[in-house]
Parts: C-alpha cells; sequence; structure tokens
C-alpha cells in the first residue's frame, strides 16, 4: 500500500491565508536532489519557515505551536508554478493529508492525490469561514469525509461538497497510488494478454 488509507479525517488545521502559493515556495528548487518521497517535510516552506542562518521565523504559522493537525487550509491558487511533485511530497511527509483550498493549480492537485494528500476545493466562501473559526479559536476541528465528498465545520454546522475524480477517490480510500491499482488488475491484465493474438 502507498500510503495510509483516507476516509473521514477530523482534524484541527493549520492557516495560511496567503493566495498565489507556488510550488517553489512549498518546496525551493535547491532540495530536489533527492529521488525518494522522504525527508522533504523538513524544508516544507523552507525559506518561509527559516532564516537564512537556519533559526526558526517565530512569525511563520509552521512555527506557531498554536496551530497543529494534518489539514493545511491555503489561500486561493494554492500550488501553482511548476510541476514539481516534490511539493506535494513534502506536504505529505511534514503530515498534512489534507489541503483545503478556492482553487488548486492541476497539477499540483494531481500530484497530492497520487501520495495520499487530499485537496479539498471549497467556495471562497466556505474557505473564509474556515478561516475566520480558526482564528476564533485555533483548536477548531474540521471534518473532512472522503466517502461522502463534504467537509464541514462541526461546532458551526457549516457543511459543503467537494468534487474528486471518481477513479483518485477509489485509490485514496484504498491506499492505492496508479502503480498499486494496476498490480491489484495483474490477474486481469494477464487473461486479457492471454487472449490476443500474437
Amino acid at each position: 500500500m502507498a500510503y495510509d488509507k483516507f476516509e473521514i479525517l477530523k482534524s484541527t488545521a493549520v492557516p495560511l491565508p496567503i493566495e498565489n502559493v507556488d510550488t517553489d515556495q512549498i518546496i525551493p528548487a535547491r532540495f530536489l536532489k533527492a529521488t525518494e518521497r522522504k525527508g522533504f517535510g523538513d524544508n516544507l516552506f523552507r525559506d518561509w519557515r527559516y532564516h537564512p542562518d537556519n533559526s526558526p521565523k517565530k512569525d511563520f504559522v509552521l512555527n506557531n505551536p498554536v496551530y497543529r493537525g494534518k489539514i493545511l487550509v491555503g489561500g486561493k491558487n494554492f500550488g501553482s508554478g511548476s510541476s514539481r511533485e516534490h511539493a506535494a511530497w513534502s506536504v505529505y511527509d511534514y503530515g498534512f493529508r489534507c489541503v483545503v483550498s478556492s482553487f488548486f493549480a492541476d497539477i499540483f492537485r494531481n500530484n497530492c492525490l497520487n501520495v495520499g494528500v487530499l485537496p479539498v476545493q471549497v467556495s471562497p466562501s466556505f474557505l473564509t469561514e474556515i478561516f475566520k473559526a480558526i482564528e476564533a479559536d485555533p483548536a477548531t476541528v474540521l471534518e473532512v469525509d472522503l466517502p461522502s465528498q463534504t467537509i464541514s465545520l462541526p461546532a458551526t454546522g457549516l457543511v459543503e461538497s467537494f468534487e474528486i475524480n471518481a477513479y483518485k477517490k477509489q485509490n485514496m480510500l484504498n491506499g492505492f497510488d496508479d502503480i498499486d491499482y494496476l498490480t491489484k488488475l495483474t490477474d486481469e491484465i494477464r487473461s486479457f494478454a492471454q487472449k490476443r493474438p500474437f
């Protein structure tokens, strides 16, 4: 299994109300040398998290102990810029299992789905309500229900539906990446191949 199954996630969230966050900000290019998915979380938002001397920037949200959780809430147009899949790897490796925004760059969205991070696109008004709730109470819990394709703020009763490709949804529910999915079909592929003329 490529990653943990995703069904229903109940978690506090980390707010990052910045629009147009691009992949170079998510994981700077100088950290793209590794080919495995491990260790990238250490450098998630590296230049926003640390000074040149590697000391933490106290005003950046990931360095604020008040905000924790497995959900990252970003501003509009999250994941724009280059197509580097390392950006999704760094989000996953840091510990996030869901990113919420009012708009995602398509390539970043697909890269997230390939590694077990659920990108949940909500309306601008719902995103505003999430930010307001977290600002009022950092312990606010979000509930992301993949089977029903809903995201909710239990404390306020607000609920909104989100879209996801049916194939990617099944993979997320099973913890499969594309290779796992094909491996699951080995018998069917072999049977089909045996019926083909040489």
